[in-house]
């Protein structure tokens, strides 16, 4: 009888085994296959993964793109330059090669012996710079959406530099555009269309990757206008990764602003938290800026536009034609752009909890100011037209 008792006992005992080892096997398969598709926009099957976290940068093959944003192209993977590449391209770096400075970094346009041309990033040679020039190649490592700004290359084997090489874009700024003083005026359609595109690029980085992204810098001068004037949004030197980044609230003489004059959310100037309703706000000073042609921030006054625009967002349905840009020369839709100072409007309400979301805003764009995208999207039929 006791025999019989282990026997059964032993029999019992290699079925759980079997049974945990099945299990564990069932699982490990999921997770490789729930792992397996991230390569997504740079064409690979494998994980994509630089530091410590991992993004999925696209949706896989056969799905549909999410919150009508439009299915990223499939690109190649931004590859590894040498120093002495980047040197050649930017003639040594040449003062006549330079076609934009910033804080902690200088932009030059790029030439490759196969006569392509690329903006090459260089950022300044420091110990802390280089370390915020890796965040920024990790980050863009991770992304792909057509209306943001396509990594081709890097160069990062110098002890404290590194080159970030971008795909030319050749129409430059929507704050040229808009600021510029040029002879050609960006028309209202277009104006709105832009305002889509770069909308589209928000709500990507805030529910298109894992983990979300947070901008930290949308601007005009952060929106540049490719061949066919389709926005692409640039510069992720302030970007954070999470749901929110809490940094230390800007103080005078101390800690440097996140983000640019007349953009950055005041929430943010109180409290020093970053999150996405920071992109938000900003965003809806960028509408602000495309129907009035106004700068965010006028330096000479040293005034808001959103402090000028804040008796017109209490009343928009009355007074929004007081405010539309003069350049338009009265060639706009008056609904469509009440409806946008309305948008504004929510974008930049004091409580960030009450702000729409980017998708809620990508929506709004796509219903309220439906002729003019489609009439851009008609008209040029993917040739450049202003």
């Amino acid at each position: 009888m006791h025999l019989a008792l282990l026997i059964t006992l032993l029999l019992l005992a290699s079925a759980a085994a079997v049974l945990t080892i099945s299990l564990a096997t069932v699982a490990y398969f999921k997770m490789f296959r729930r792992r397996k598709p991230f390569g997504g926009c740079f064409g690979g099957s494998d994980d994509f993964e630089m530091g410590p976290a991992r993004a999925r940068v696209a949706d896989g093959p056969g799905t549909e793109p999410e919150k009508g944003n439009p299915a990223p192209k499939q690109a190649a993977v931004p590859r590894l330059m040498g120093w002495a590449e980047v040197e050649s391209a930017t003639g040594k770096f040449s003062p006549s090669a330079v076609v934009g400075e910033g804080g902690s970094s200088t932009v030059y346009l790029a030439r490759f012996p196969d006569s392509s041309l690329a903006a090459l990033k260089l950022h300044r040679p420091s110990e802390r710079l280089h370390h915020a020039f890796r965040q920024e190649l990790d980050l863009l490592l991770r992304l792909c959406h057509p209306h943001i700004v396509r990594l081709l290359g890097y160069c990062d084997d110098r002890e404290a530099e590194g080159a970030l090489v971008f795909e030319y874009v050749p129409n430059g700024s929507l704050h040229e555009k808009l600021h510029g003083g040029g002879a050609e005026v960006l028309p209202w359609a277009r104006r709105v269309a832009v305002a889509h595109q770069v909308a589209q690029a928000l709500d990507y980085l805030h529910e298109g990757c894992d983990p979300q992204v947070v901008h930290g810098d949308v601007k005009a001068a952060n929106v540049l206008l490719d061949g066919r004037m389709e926005a692409k949004l640039c510069d992720f030197g302030s970007a954070r990764v999470g749901f929110s980044a809490a940094v230390a609230p800007p103080r005078p003489g101390g800690t440097m602003v996140v983000g640019s004059p007349g953009y950055v959310d005041p929430h943010y100037l109180r409290s020093g938290m970053i999150s996405k309703k920071s992109d938000v706000y900003s965003f809806g000073v960028l509408l602000l800026e495309l129907v009035t042609g106004a700068e965010a921030f006028d330096a000479e006054r040293e005034r808001r536009l959103t402090a000028d625009m804040a008796p017109v967002l209490r009343d928009v349905e009355v007074r929004a034609a007081e405010v539309v840009d003069p350049g338009l020369a009265g060639e706009y839709d008056a609904g469509e752009v009440a409806k946008v100072l309305g948008m504004a409007a929510m974008c930049l309400g004091d409580n960030p909890s009450l702000r729409p979301s980017m998708s809620h805003v990508v929506r709004m764009l796509q219903e309220k100011t439906a002729a003019s995208i489609g009439a851009v999207a008609v008209c040029c039929g993917g040739k450049h037209q202003l």
